[in-house]
């Protein structure tokens, strides 16, 4: 296997252009953080056929513009977002049930996606949060994801994420309840890095963006997240092996003499590596 065709392959998205007009995004860039707001607060931010069709095209060009670094996203108001709109389909397949082919998760973005859940996060809502790299949440804000009371189960990963970042204990007790808890309490368990105050989770999800695209190289970010996410589907000597072919195969890039350079001549480095063309496809041996 190719190491682009792994369970969590990258998506195509070479020509993606900027989105031109949204109505329930809001699309901001600022020094190579693009800031994405889910923007229906009078809906607490529910999901519906337009949203996912706004927010696809948004983090299909943040991925495929090599100016953009790292993304933020959030909700505005006073919800991050309380899942699949009840009336739409959602996030689910079409209304004859085929797939979304225009959707592109979080954690097939080229570059690190933080989310900022500044306040509740319910069902579609907190599994989204689950597929971006980095979560920060305010103290108080409520979480739930009640599929079991509503007759489904969870969706976007749900079960195979909540696992991951929670132990198959706790998960099995949120997700068989369907109860609320607390965004204190989503940091404690590892859902989040950490729980703030609801006014400061947008700037730290921002500043932690920020720092990643200031002083580390796009590249070499990307591999990385492609590696982390791929630790929960791959034993670890499998992964140990990949690792090393990936870090070899960087090692003979200019931006591995570059970091080195800027390191000891006390400067900031001067990366040449572009997400959009320059990932290692590393070919997977039988070792």
């Amino acid at each position: 296997m190719r190491y682009e065709e792994h369970t969590f392959a990258w998506v195509d998205t070479s020509g993606a252009s900027r989105p031109a007009s949204l109505s329930r995004l809001l699309l901001d860039v600022d020094d190579g953080v693009a800031t994405l707001t889910l923007n229906r607060p009078d809906r607490l931010n529910a999901i519906d056929g337009p949203t996912r069709h706004e927010l696809a095209a948004a983090l299909r060009w943040c991925d495929a513009d090599d100016e953009v670094r790292a993304v933020v996203l959030t909700g505005a108001g006073r919800a991050f977002c309380a899942g699949s709109e009840m009336t739409g389909n959602g996030f689910g397949g079409t209304a004859s049930g085929r797939a979304d082919t225009e959707w592109i998760a979080p954690y097939q973005v080229r570059k690190p996606v933080v989310a900022a859940i500044q306040g509740a996060a319910a069902g579609l809502g907190l599994t989204l949060a689950m597929q971006c790299d980095v979560r920060f949440v305010a103290y108080d804000a409520v979480l739930s994801l009640p599929f079991v009371r509503l007759g489904v189960t969870a969706e976007l990963m749900g079960h195979w994420n909540l696992v991951r970042h929670v132990g198959l204990q706790r998960a099995q007790e949120l997700l068989l309840t369907g109860r609320r808890f607390t965004g204190a309490e989503a940091a404690m368990w590892g859902l989040a890095v950490s729980a703030l105050p609801t006014e400061q989770v947008l700037p730290r999800a921002v500043a932690l963006a920020r720092e990643i695209a200031e002083h580390a190289a796009p590249v070499a970010v990307a591999a990385t997240k492609r590696l982390l996410w791929e630790t929960g589907d791959m034993g670890p000597l499998a992964h140990a092996h990949r690792e090393r072919l990936v870090m070899e195969t960087l090692l003979d890039r200019p931006d591995a003499r570059e970091g080195v350079s800027a390191f000891l001549e006390k400067r900031r480095p001067v990366w040449t590596g572009r997400p959009s063309t320059d990932l290692p496809a590393v070919e997977e041996d039988s070792a």
